[in-house]
């Protein structure tokens, strides 16, 4: 297990107060191996993809970025080896994950492989993620700082209940955060946190993921008030939320003094099979690591953002995230207002979030 107040990064554990400016949801490389092994992508060259993330990188040191966590884990084609060769060459912390993802189904290796199945043995997704934890990936010896777990559309089917317990079970053991995948328009974030709180998981340890794709107020307020933070982290994707109205839902969040709940990323990669660099250079040219320092932090000063708030976000909050040790208490109450006071005025701003929702649908 990780020691209190470290966090373990491709090059080896460091203080969490050397984090300093953290990208929590990021990706270096996504890819699918049977795909490239068969089929490789014309735009995929590794040699080339090494140099582009290296100075990606070495961009993001200039502009104040430390710290970047790579959320690539199984499924979606991580290969920590090749990323080392890029962690090797930057000042940047790279921190790798564990976990596996998928939205509805799991390979079937799976589905043979576990207790009460045909084969049996202890469930390999606890094994695969102890394992990534405490001795490192694919015997690299390079451990994994983060758990990522994913629901989208089809909600919670067997196979994904079955990996996001299996990271409740590896949490238990490791102490290591868990990070999620949503989609905002299910707002399935809400069942998310309730099963890994049943299996022991708690909310103050957890990241609801893409939270930025969302802009009722209501949906969102209600999972920080359960302790988890809310990931604003899809800055760039404008094909499906265009910025300026997720800096205007980041700063709705800290007028309501929920600075100790949010954390701010891209979900970017510096190449991706599935938005490939051709595609997102046409259709989304702000969708890239540099886009917050650049871009969104400026936008976030602007609209009445303070140094204070940015810190909590971009630097306290992953760190307490990322680091093992004692977690801060849950939030109170913002400015003076009662807990019925506050989710009566979050009923409100839930029933307007719906009701503008629903006249964007229709405009």
């Amino acid at each position: 297990m990780t020691g209190e107040g470290e966090v373990q990064t491709f090059a080896g554990p460091v203080a969490v107060e050397d984090l300093g400016v953290t990208l929590i949801h990021e990706h270096v490389f996504v890819g699918h191996p049977e795909l490239d092994l068969n089929f490789p992508h014309p735009e995929w060259d590794e040699a080339r993809s090494v140099e582009v993330a290296v100075a990606g990188f070495d961009r993001l040191w200039d502009l104040g970025v430390r710290t970047v966590v790579d959320l690539t884990v199984l499924g979606l084609g991580r290969d920590v080896a090749r990323v080392a060769a890029v962690a090797a060459r930057t000042p940047v912390n790279l921190v790798a994950s564990t976990g596996y993802y998928t939205s509805d189904a799991l390979p079937p290796f799976f589905h043979t492989h576990g207790p009460g199945l045909l084969v049996g043995g202890p469930d390999p997704l606890v094994e695969m993620f102890v394992r990534d934890i405490e001795e490192g990936i694919a015997g690299t010896g390079i451990r994994a700082g983060m758990l990522k777990v994913v629901t989208d559309r089809p909600g919670l089917t067997p196979d994904v209940t079955r990996v996001i317990t299996a990271a409740a079970v590896a949490h238990q053991q490791t102490g290591v955060p868990v990070t999620t995948h949503t989609n905002a328009a299910s707002q399935n974030g809400r069942e998310q946190l309730a099963l890994l709180s049943r299996h022991g998981v708690a909310p103050e340890q957890v990241i609801v993921g893409h939270c930025g794709d969302s802009e009722d107020l209501g949906y969102l307020r209600e999972l920080a008030d359960t302790g988890a933070t809310l990931g604003m982290d899809r800055f760039g994707m404008e094909h499906v939320l265009e910025d300026e109205r997720r800096v205007r839902t980041v700063l709705a969040l800290l007028e309501r003094g929920y600075a100790d709940r949010l954390v701010l990323s891209h979900d970017a990669a510096f190449f991706s099979r599935v938005t490939p660099p051709s595609w997102r250079a046409r259709h989304v040219p702000n969708w890239h690591m540099e886009n917050l320092p650049r871009r969104i932090l400026p936008m976030l000063r602007s609209g009445g953002a303070s140094d204070e708030d940015l810190h909590q976000i971009l630097v306290t909050n992953p760190a307490r995230l990322l680091a093992t040790g004692p977690r801060l208490p849950a939030r109170r109450p913002s400015h003076g207002r009662s807990r019925e006071q506050e989710h009566q005025a979050l009923d409100e701003e839930g029933r307007h979030g719906r009701e503008d929702a629903g006249d964007q649908r229709r405009a």
